[in-house]
């Protein structure tokens, strides 16, 4: 039965089957033990449909985060020695404290990582190497693109989080909005890096942009 299903069921019978209609009236003893197994059945569902919530979301940002110290490792392995070296060292290292995080809410929340790790950990090596053997402004258009992506992304589950519980998702909504200024954060500078005078930008970062959704969509559900 649909937790919906139960709103009216529950007034009805709070209201005692009081006869208006008809109804044989209930005792209050029965009336009352029908009500308390009507909202434990509710309080479980709630339950249920939050766990499936916080799974999807720890899975699909643990492997987002996982994805993302990848292609820094990749854009490093490249431009490691280069000027650009150190700025991605350092976008790479608060990367590396997302995935910390999420790889302890995992057990935590009793939340299942994505099957898909293997295919992330080549695939993002590859896009971070792949764009940086373009030149370092490639590099910051892969990271513009990335992280415009990810922060449109946090900015949706912080929403949800927020009008679906505040006060029992206040642990993942604070990660989640402090990752999601730090990828903002990333995301400016490459623009201000130069990302945008790489030839063929809007084409790159789009092409990027389409399979980071990709990504996203099957992580949440593999």
């Amino acid at each position: 039965m649909r937790l919906q299903d139960f709103t009216g069921f529950l007034k009805l019978i709070e209201g005692g089957f009081k006869g208006d209609l008809g109804v044989r009236t209930m005792n209050r003893p029965t009336s009352l033990r029908v009500i308390s197994h009507v909202r434990r059945y509710s309080s479980q569902v709630k339950s249920q449909k939050l766990h499936e919530m916080r799974d999807r979301m720890i899975r699909v940002d643990h492997a987002g985060e996982y994805g993302a110290n990848r292609i820094y490792a990749g854009q490093m392995a490249v431009l490691g020695s280069t000027k650009s070296g150190p700025l991605i060292q350092h976008m790479w290292d608060q990367e590396k404290e997302h995935l910390r995080v999420f790889e302890l809410l995992i057990p935590k929340y009793r939340a299942r990582p994505t099957a898909m790790l293997p295919f992330w950990n080549i695939a993002g090596f590859a896009l971070g190497a792949g764009t940086a053997l373009l030149g370092e402004k490639a590099a910051m258009a892969c990271t513009v693109a990335v992280e415009s992506t990810i922060t449109e992304h946090y900015n949706n589950q912080i929403r949800q989080l927020m009008s679906t519980n505040l006060e029992g998702n206040k642990e993942l909504i604070d990660y989640i909005t402090k990752f999601r200024d730090e990828e903002q954060e990333h995301h400016d500078t490459g623009l201000a890096e130069g990302a945008e005078q790489t030839p063929g930008y809007a084409a790159l970062t789009n092409l990027i942009k389409t399979g980071c959704k990709a990504a996203i969509w099957i992580s949440e559900r593999v």
